[in-house]
């Protein structure tokens, strides 16, 4: 028996995936960067093939969508976390008050707080 020459390109895809979905679901971002360069590479190598059927690559078409729902979620949770890092500074830097006639006054502060130490 024979096996198919290009299966083993789809196999290194599929574990690759199996692989980014573990970073993506246990939030190991660093990891991607990597990743990524080895799918980029294994693609290239398939779309090199010629005669390749497209129901050979099917089961990793639902890997790969899965995986891209996975990264957008972490990407909106990161953007998440930097709005609110940015809510927290503006409200360390601001005070905002309302004058007698309803009207929001916003007292900036012009320096940063530092601690500093003297000999």
């Amino acid at each position: 028996m024979t096996e198919d020459p290009h299966q083993r390109l789809i196999d290194d895809l599929d574990v690759l995936l199996e692989q980014e979905r573990e970073a993506l679901i246990k939030g190991q971002l660093d990891t991607l960067p990597d990743l990524l360069e080895r799918k980029e590479t294994l693609i290239d190598a398939l779309n090199e093939i010629d005669g390749l059927e497209a129901l050979q690559l099917q089961p990793l078409r639902g890997k790969v969508l899965r995986n891209q729902a996975l990264l957008d979620g972490a990407l909106r949770g990161i953007r998440s976390v930097a709005n609110r890092f940015s809510t927290l500074r503006k409200i360390r830097r601001t005070l905002e008050t309302y004058d007698d006639q309803g009207r929001k006054n916003a007292l900036v502060q012009k320096r940063d707080n530092k601690l500093e130490k003297r000999a």
